[in-house]
């Protein structure tokens, strides 16, 4: 037979009460049953200290005798009277036994019910504390705590579970788009007799569409490669790796009349270097795109408290603050909502990516007149010597731009 905790706690402490109470009885027996000694000197003479009164019975074997009734008549008498007195105490002692066992045990029945009631749907109820602070009620505290982290972590997959749902959708509508547009263009074309000139327009429509989803997919498992981590991990530089991104730009930047200032000083990391090419092409691609003619474009790299940071600040379309962490979610382009422009949508997510890949934290933050202000920053590793060589020059503004 199986006993709950409160019936082996109930019978723990009515063993403890008949041990102690057999122990008690025994030894009083055994007290007893010596021989009292009603006489320990006799002085027939009646001799001894003076003032003193002195027992000198008539004879000294009816003493004796006296003394072997009393303590039998005594020892018969006590075990009778010991067995049920200790028959009432062991039956008090089980009841009040099996009182303060639910009493102590009621914290724990409360725990046990709450953790029953709970389920993935209802996760806010918590464990009453009891008073005064001891160690039921720090368990109570322990599984509080345990219930907050369960809650968030549901939380935290609930909301994981409904941005790959969100990036799932946003994914199919993205492939699905130039798709149907492809599809549209061959059955127009081909809708009676085309002429070689309609053929090769449908052709160079269906390789624009080509074009466009290899570029998606591409972003797509760029994107997945930074969520997986960073591979083969090597030294890096931000601001080498900035100046050859801003290099590459610096033609697209005066077509579009967009100044380009910098201030590019050493920022050494760990990391995978074509993920980290990829994030500061991304950052330079996304500030030139969404940016206006007569603009501007101002990255600066350093070390500051052991981290290296990279900052790029661009004029602009003014966003809502409250839409700028949407940027960094995929397929939201530059207006902070998910339209179609020349851009992917997945270039500030491949940033975030790749930022978290490395161990290292984004923010963005949206200018008063338009444009944005990113700052990643990484975790540094030591430079042994820096000189005047390590700093790299500025990339000169366009000759169109305007200061």
């Amino acid at each position: 037979m199986r006993l709950t905790a409160r019936a082996r706690l109930a019978l723990l402490q009515t063993a403890l009460v008949l041990a102690a109470g057999a122990a008690l009885t025994g030894l009083t027996y055994l007290l007893m049953k010596r021989r009292p000694a009603l006489v320990t000197h006799l002085d027939p003479a009646g001799s001894g200290p003076q003032g003193t009164m002195q027992l000198i019975p008539p004879q000294r074997r009816d003493l004796h005798d006296l003394a072997d009734r009393v303590q039998a008549d005594t020892l018969a008498a006590l075990l009778p009277q010991a067995g049920l007195a200790f028959v009432v105490v062991t039956v008090l002692a089980a009841l009040l036994a099996w009182l303060v066992a639910g009493r102590v045990l009621r914290p724990i029945r409360l725990i046990s019910s709450a953790a029953r009631r709970l389920s993935a749907e209802n996760l806010t109820e918590r464990v009453p504390v009891t008073t005064p602070a001891d160690e039921l009620s720090a368990l109570a505290g322990t599984v509080n705590d345990m219930l907050d982290r369960i809650h968030r972590g549901v939380a935290e997959r609930d909301r994981i579970l409904d941005s790959q749902r969100l990036f799932t959708a946003n994914a199919a509508h993205e492939l699905r788009t130039p798709l149907t547009t492809a599809r549209t263009a061959i059955d127009v074309t081909l809708d009676g007799h085309p002429s070689r000139g309609e053929l090769l327009a449908m052709a160079g429509d269906v390789r624009d569409t080509v074009e466009h989803l290899q570029s998606v997919l591409n972003g797509l498992l760029l994107l997945a490669r930074s969520q997986a981590g960073p591979g083969a991990r090597e030294a890096a530089d931000l601001a080498a790796n900035t100046a050859t991104a801003l290099d590459a730009v610096e033609g697209r930047a005066a077509t579009a009349d967009i100044a380009i200032r910098s201030r590019l000083r050493p920022a050494p990391v760990i990391g995978e270097p074509v993920l980290l090419k990829r994030m500061i092409g991304n950052l330079v691609d996304n500030a030139l795109r969404y940016n206006h003619a007569g603009g501007h474009l101002i990255v600066d790299t350093y070390t500051a408290g052991g981290r290296a940071v990279l900052r790029i600040s661009n004029t602009g379309r003014e966003i809502v603050p409250e839409a700028v962490q949407t940027l960094l979610e995929p397929f939201v382009r530059g207006q902070g909502s998910r339209v179609r422009t020349d851009g992917l949508g997945l270039g500030l997510s491949i940033v975030r990516a790749v930022t978290l890949a490395h161990q290292g934290r984004i923010t963005v933050t949206a200018r008063s007149g338009g444009g944005l202000d990113i700052t990643v920053d990484l975790p540094s590793v030591p430079v042994t010597t820096v000189g005047p060589a390590d700093i790299i020059e500025p990339v000169r503004p366009p000759r169109s731009a305007h200061a």
